[in-house]
């Protein structure tokens, strides 16, 4: 019992000491991750490359970018960063799709660009400040409310039910790659197929299997342009 208490000691002590476990780590952590994306979208507004994200929600920046209007990417980014924070929080696992990737590289840009403020995202020197401070908040935040609710409790608080709904979730996702690639040519369509088919009998989510066989019928049969 005397051995046993003594690791459990040990542990603790290292734990404690630790830059990877402890509590004051994460927000520095959580800052130098939001320094290099924000970065990133300013290198994409600059030059046109570099933001880190989806296709899909770079083209809502994209979109006020060409037409001014930034209202779409400002509200879907800041509602991903809040909720996520509130996650967080309260579950202990942070998802850095949609608080760092899509609520400081594209929501908190668009709202910047939204009110007229373009020197964060025109300035690289800046835009790794303003990126940084943002992450060193955010991990902040989420330490701070932490410290003041379920504190050093080690319930999952619901996250299991949370990633499980995430996994059953993209079950759906197979189906819609297929047949947005099928919109695409009839070969992609037909990969896409192809893919999926293997990968379920691989017993492996069928969304893998469908963009490979996109991708490699597409590059065999690539769609002409103009």
């Amino acid at each position: 019992m005397e051995h046993t208490n003594t690791e459990t000691t040990v542990a603790k002590s290292l734990g404690e000491k630790s830059f990877w476990l402890a509590d004051w780590s994460f927000p520095i952590i959580v800052g130098l991750l939001s320094a290099a994306v924000f970065s990133g979208t300013h290198m994409y507004i600059v030059h046109g490359v570099g933001a880190f994200n989806e296709v899909s929600i770079v083209a809502m920046l994209k979109a006020g970018l060409d037409g001014g209007s930034y209202g779409a990417a400002a509200a879907f980014g800041a509602s991903f960063l809040f909720a996520r924070i509130l996650e967080g929080s309260l579950v202990g696992i942070l998802d850095l799709g949609g608080s760092i990737l899509t609520g400081v590289g594209i929501g908190i840009p668009a709202m910047l660009l939204s009110v007229g403020i373009t020197a964060p995202t025109d300035n690289f020197l800046l835009s790794l400040l303003v990126g940084l401070t943002l992450g060193l908040l955010i991990g902040g935040i989420i330490i701070l409310i932490r410290k003041f609710t379920i504190g050093q409790s080690t319930s999952t608080f619901g996250a299991d039910i949370m990633m499980g709904a995430g996994n059953a979730s993209g079950r759906f996702l197979g189906p819609l790659i297929i047949l947005s690639a099928a919109s695409a040519s009839a070969p992609i369509g037909i990969g896409a197929v192809i893919g999926s088919l293997i990968f379920y009998v691989w017993k492996k989510p069928i969304a893998g299997g469908a963009i490979l066989g996109a991708m490699i019928f597409g590059a065999l049969f690539p769609v002409p342009l103009g």
